[in-house]
């Protein structure tokens, strides 16, 4: 019996706003071997988010009781009861499937994911082109509050001191270029 190929594991991070969403749904588009990672969240749903599709939503509490259980690959408490974590359950599924799992994930959940699969694992910190561009780019979004978008500032400016802990940085300047650049790396890495 041939022994099972497992799935590769391709992490972007960035700060909110930062554009790595839009990369991984155009990476997503143009490759089919790939299967997105569904976080899971404590956070109140946005808009027509779906759970199990977007998210997975728990309660704090939920989260927590999973926290406890060691059900989390990494799992991060963002702001205060606002928890983010990926299932080791979702990992192991796609893995398993032979496809590749992407994350669109928190720095923080990024660079522990990528300590634990190594080699297995890419991981590429989506830069914003400056911190005025991120604040133009929340505005912009139109789904958070002014203390909201300060909150998210503070935290960008701190997440960028992680960056070096990525295998790859792509600035995110300009878009089309920012995908082209992107999808070459994990085209690579894949191979």
């Amino acid at each position: 019996m041939s022994e099972l190929k497992l799935g590769k594991l391709l992490i972007f991070s960035a700060p909110s706003g930062s554009g790595k969403t839009t990369l991984v749904k155009y990476i997503m588009e143009k490759q089919d071997n790939l299967a997105f990672s569904i976080s899971a969240t404590s956070r109140n749903r946005r808009g027509k988010e779906v759970d199990g599709q977007d998210y997975y939503f728990l309660s704090a509490d939920e989260f927590r009781n999973k926290i406890s259980s060691n059900d989390f690959v990494e799992w991060e408490e963002v702001y205060t009861n606002r928890y983010y974590g990926t299932l080791k359950t979702e990992v192991d599924r796609i893995r398993k499937s032979g496809n590749h799992v992407v994350f669109d994930v928190d720095v923080v959940g990024g660079v522990n994911i990528k300590s634990i699969y190594d080699d297995q694992a890419l991981a590429i910190f989506v830069m914003p082109p400056s911190i005025e561009a991120l604040r133009d780019r929340l505005i912009a979004r139109g789904s958070d509050s002014e203390q909201d978008i300060q909150t998210r500032i503070d935290k960008a400016e701190f997440e960028l001191t992680f960056s070096h802990k990525f295998d790859k940085v792509v600035i995110n300047d300009d878009l089309e270029k920012a995908k082209k650049e992107a999808l070459e790396l994990v085209l690579d890495f894949i191979k």
